[in-house]
């Protein structure tokens, strides 16, 4: 009986898309010598919106991985090598040979792009264990923890999670290693001086810490900097009463159209915002520096400026100006809670034409956010407060709040914003007829 040939097939990083050039390797799923199936997740990659897990595009025996957790990879760059009996023999990375259906993001022909949820309950039946054994769970971490726990040579069976269900956070990665206060809560024993360790951040003579940068950090400051220096940035602020929008949010969350989302001010004023820009279409578009033209977007993809524990990330509301306030609200916190908790794809954290950043839950009444790259606007808004207010030429208390709007000077006229800031502000004072309009 002839047994079969041997073939070895390179992996390369794929095109991950939305204009993507490279990504961090965050960890490895799979070890030289592991027998892996097809669409068998083998490791993470962080982007500059997402961690994505990858699954092989092929069948086999791993021979080398040829990239360090930690180390940032150029698309079509090779991660791994496997060695597969599907046929003939043919040289690693040959792309000779009968041609083979595209594939999106490492999956397999025929196979649609799924969640990374969806792909990790797809691929744990996949046979990762050898002799018919069953596999040992993999650690429920955040991306950010298995990013740094690579860094610092942590396993992370090892570690006990003390986040929400018991995820593994950054912060019980560096106790397991021996950079916190104590040693992480149930770990068998104390972190000693012989425990390898490999380059982390650690104290220099002058009492500073260097923390190396990748993934969505890096991605952000790229950005920002780069939208700070080439759009010419400038902003308009508005103080407005906003008691009405509040004691209708209170009005909303007892409707049965709200059943199952909860409205919030943010609710109101992204309404708002969208209110303003049918009526000054300029802060929904951006300036083509090719040609040096203004591009004005008919549809509103609406980014929300989002805090997690991996960085600032901007999930897209699409098509933001069709949807009713029930949707628009459920839509934000839909977006909000993936990209929070890491379930977001790179395609729904980009394409935002407009952004709005609520910084008010830090507590704060306003600030100046600079402009998503290729956005001509973007709307921050504070802390809704109780402050003294003259009403009908009588003081009284008041819910109040401070909104500011940052604009590209290119394509916005500072009579154009003031003029859309004095509508969003309106707005607030006075929701109900407004929304009534709108329907």
């Amino acid at each position: 009986m002839t047994n079969p040939a041997r073939a070895v097939q390179e992996f390369r990083l794929p095109d991950l898309g939305e204009g993507l050039t490279d990504a961090d390797w965050v960890h490895w799923a799979v070890a030289v010598g592991d027998r892996v199936e097809l669409n068998q997740v083998i490791g993470e990659v962080e982007t500059a919106k997402a961690t994505v897990e990858l699954p092989s595009p092929y069948g086999g025996t791993v021979e080398e991985l040829l990239v360090e957790p930690g180390q940032t990879v150029p698309v079509g760059a090779p991660l791994l090598r496997i060695a597969t009996e599907d046929g003939p023999a043919e040289p690693a990375g040959d792309s000779g040979g009968p041609s083979r259906p595209s594939v999106l993001v490492g999956y397999g022909p025929g196979d649609a792009p799924q969640s990374r949820r969806a792909t990790r309950r797809a691929s744990a039946d996949a046979g990762r264990a050898r002799d018919g054994d069953p596999p040992p769970a993999r650690p429920d971490a955040k991306p950010g923890a298995r990013k740094l726990a690579a860094l610092l040579e942590v396993d992370l069976d090892t570690v006990t999670g003390t986040g929400r269900g018991g995820v593994i956070t950054r912060d019980d990665v560096r106790r397991t290693a021996g950079h916190g206060d104590e040693p992480t809560a149930g770990h068998g024993e104390e972190p000693t001086a012989e425990r390898p360790h490999s380059p982390a951040p650690e104290p220099s003579p002058e009492r500073t810490t260097r923390i190396p940068v990748g993934g969505v950090r890096k991605r952000t400051a790229e950005a920002v900097s780069r939208s700070a220096f080439t759009a010419p940035h400038a902003s308009v602020f508005l103080t407005c009463d906003a008691t009405a929008t509040v004691d209708l949010v209170s009005t909303l969350r007892a409707s049965p159209a709200f059943e199952g989302v909860r409205p919030t001010a943010l609710s109101i004023v992204t309404r708002a915002l969208l209110h303003a820009i049918a009526d000054e279409p300029s802060l929904n578009a951006h300036w083509d520096d090719d040609t040096g033209e203004i591009v004005l977007h008919h549809d509103v993809h609406l980014g929300i400026a989002t805090a997690t524990s991996d960085g600032l990330k901007v999930p897209v509301v699409r098509e933001a100006q069709r949807l009713s306030l029930p949707r628009l609200a459920r839509s934000i916190a839909e977006v909000a809670d993936r990209a929070r908790t890491g379930r977001s794809t790179p395609s729904e954290l980009t394409g935002s034409t407009v952004s709005v950043t609520n910084v008010g839950v830090f507590g704060v009444d306003g600030g100046t956010p600079i402009l998503n790259p290729g956005e001509s606007a973007i709307l921050a808004v504070g802390a809704i407060s109780d402050r003294p207010w003259v009403v009908d030429g009588a003081l009284a208390i008041r819910k109040v709040v401070t909104l500011s709007l940052s604009f590209d000077h290119r394509l916005v006229d500072g009579e154009q914003a003031g003029r859309a800031l004095a509508t969003i502000g309106a707005f607030l004072g006075d929701p109900v007829p407004m929304l009534l309009a709108d329907t």
